[in-house]
């Protein structure tokens, strides 16, 4: 199975800016957030995470000593020109448009389709490959992640276009998981939060 770990709360969600690849730290609560995830993922061989400072402090605090293998496939979603802004204030048309146009940019940045294709070349990479811990019910692969990859990931899993990443939300220190059974992906987890400490 594949775990895949929203980062721990970064000083820019705490103040509630969008942020896609600048690279802020963890807070004292992401720090917290990240910690209390290491019960679930006793069974991790494998770690993959995003370049991004917020991912790596995540694994590192959740999964102490073990080595990571970086992945550009899953970095945020590039923001362009809304990056740094408030997420309060982006709620106009042009962001409302956006609900019903995957293929656009964010700011002149990146699309979500974008996200989707990057994600979904590594997971079907891992599907077809019947050794991957994709298939293992024993042993997982934890992917440290985003919002955005990991809502592409979901929509894979379930076999739906990627537009629904739109009707989720995932907590930051949260866990979803996916698997294989038989021939086809599954959704295991969703925004699983564990308790803070």
């Amino acid at each position: 199975m594949i775990a895949l770990i929203r980062h721990g709360q970064s000083t820019t969600n705490a103040e509630g800016l969008l942020v896609g690849r600048s690279d802020p730290h963890l807070t004292e609560l992401g720090e917290r957030q990240a910690r209390a995830l290491a019960p679930w993922l006793n069974d991790v061989t494998q770690v993959w995470v995003s370049p991004l400072a917020r991912a790596r402090e995540t694994a590192a605090l959740a999964m102490p000593g073990r080595p990571v293998v970086v992945k550009d496939s899953f970095i945020e979603l590039d923001y362009g020109t809304f990056e740094g802004q408030s997420a309060a204030t982006m709620a106009g048309e042009s962001w409302r448009a956006l609900e019903f146009a995957h293929d656009a940019r964010f700011g002149d940045g990146e699309s979500l389709a974008a996200v989707d294709e990057r994600v979904c070349v590594e997971l079907e990479f891992l599907f077809e490959d019947k050794s991957s811990l994709l298939h293992s019910s024993s042993e997982h692969l934890a992917i440290v992640s985003h919002v955005s990859p990991i809502k592409s990931a979901v929509a894979w899993a379930l076999g739906v276009p990627g537009s629904i990443a739109w009707r989720m939300r995932l907590e930051n220190g949260s866990l979803t998981m996916v698997g294989a059974r038989g021939h086809t992906p599954q959704l295991i987890r969703f925004n699983v939060v564990p308790a803070q400490i």
